[in-house]
């Protein structure tokens, strides 16, 4: 059974297309712009993509896909899946322990970090969520947190 944004047709499919450059940036499948900010469709797809940059900034990683995994019922996310695409300068098991640590996961810790109960979607909903370099998804500022997480030296990498 085929799910994601390959098995969505009509105005969801071609949203979904427009929201995240042809399917560059991977999600569960739920149109972005649809859904508000406590919907872990949004909020979850901004956390990967601020998570992943900021493992790439750290030096963690050259490249970086992040996956979060939830379920009904449940704040804390079901799976946390680094896939640094073989450019990691620790196992992926390593980040993703590291991920956990330092970001809140849940949908409220979510909210929180990226300012997502504030009105500014608007400003971020033309020309795909992505790469709008004053979205608060596009931030690097955890890096340093992370390379601690690591137990590493940000002066080695």
């Amino acid at each position: 059974m085929l799910g994601g944004f390959e098995a969505d047709t009509g105005l969801t499919g071609r949203k979904l297309m427009a929201d995240t450059y042809g399917g560059l940036a991977p999600h569960g499948g739920g149109a972005l712009s649809g859904k508000d900010g406590s919907k872990v469709d949004r909020s979850g797809a901004y956390m990967a993509r601020y998570i992943a940059k900021n493992i790439v900034a750290a030096g963690l990683a050259e490249r970086c896909t992040v996956s979060l995994a939830y379920a009904i019922g449940r704040a804390e996310p079901v799976a946390v899946d680094i896939d640094a695409h073989q450019t990691g300068k620790y196992p992926e098991a390593v980040l993703a322990q590291a991920v956990r640590a330092v970001f809140d996961l849940t949908p409220a810790g979510m909210i929180s970090a990226l300012g997502l109960d504030r009105p500014i979607f608007a400003r971020f909903c033309n020309y795909g969520h992505f790469t709008h370099q004053d979205a608060p998804w596009e931030q690097t500022d955890q890096a340093a947190a992370l390379v601690a997480a690591v137990g590493g030296d940000r002066s080695n990498g």
